[in-house]
């Protein structure tokens, strides 16, 4: 019997949905694991992350923030799933599986789920109904992806912000052998080869770093608490 994936938005009063109506620039990741959460903050100006992380910090304890320029990731101490997660709570008491994050856009949060029976969709939609939500379903299709973790994702989430130059710079640089152990090449001899500056080829290569490392944080943070981890032994990591 197959399984169903569902992909819906829905509006409905919680606090991150509130500020993703309040910073429209800012799309909002929620991942947590009933203990902590792992929120992520993308595309917004400098300004909006401040405030938006600001107005995060006054409704919950934020014990770590990381930002890349690109995107803010904050970990907090407890998580909210048991205060207003109203549409997570009803999701897993009808039996279906959250598939994280949980994304908040411009007033809007949008869930992904599986389902091992199509009925089961449909009674977790009459019970929005009666909950007076209204969900708007944007897929429905027959699932036959990998349901193992919730910590799955995209090549897109990976890469989507990498410019050409800065992937060519990262091959490259890995064709070379300048990510093994010792090095075989240096970015000198790389960017000679490809007859262009030693601080431009740099340039490409470092920024592709730091936006591959931003992309993976919030899930190698999520994983780390997901496991066990605690947030003291993360921080020590960054002194």
């Amino acid at each position: 019997m197959p399984m169903f994936e569902l992909d819906f938005k829905i509006r409905h009063a919680c606090a991150l949905g509130n500020i993703s109506s309040d910073f429209p620039s800012i799309r909002i990741l929620k991942w947590c694991n009933n203990g902590r959460e792992v929120i992520e903050l993308v595309g917004g100006t400098e300004k909006d992350y401040s405030r938006a992380v600001k107005t995060i910090s006054g409704i919950t304890d934020v014990i770590e923030e990381m930002s890349d320029g690109y995107k803010v990731h904050l970990i907090t101490r407890t998580c909210s799933c048991g205060i207003e997660d109203v549409i997570g709570r009803s999701v897993e008491e009808n039996g279906l599986l959250p598939m994280l994050p949980i994304v908040f856009r411009k007033g809007w949060e949008y869930h992904r789920i599986i389902a091992l029976r199509h009925d089961d969709i449909n009674t977790l939609l009459e019970r929005f109904k009666d909950q007076s939500f209204f969900p708007v379903v944007l897929r429905k299709v027959i699932f036959n992806g990998f349901s193992g973790s919730s910590m799955t994702f995209t090549a897109d989430t990976l890469f989507s912000d990498l410019t050409e130059k800065q992937m060519d710079a990262l091959l490259t640089a890995y064709r070379h052998g300048y990510y093994k152990l010792p090095r075989d090449s240096d970015i000198q001899t790389i960017a000679a080869e490809k007859k262009v500056a030693r601080t431009t080829f740099q340039e490409h290569l470092k920024k592709a770093e730091n936006k591959l490392v931003g992309s993976l944080a919030p899930h190698i943070h999520a994983w780390f608490h997901l496991h066990g981890g605690k947030g003291k032994q993360v921080n020590e990591w960054n002194h």
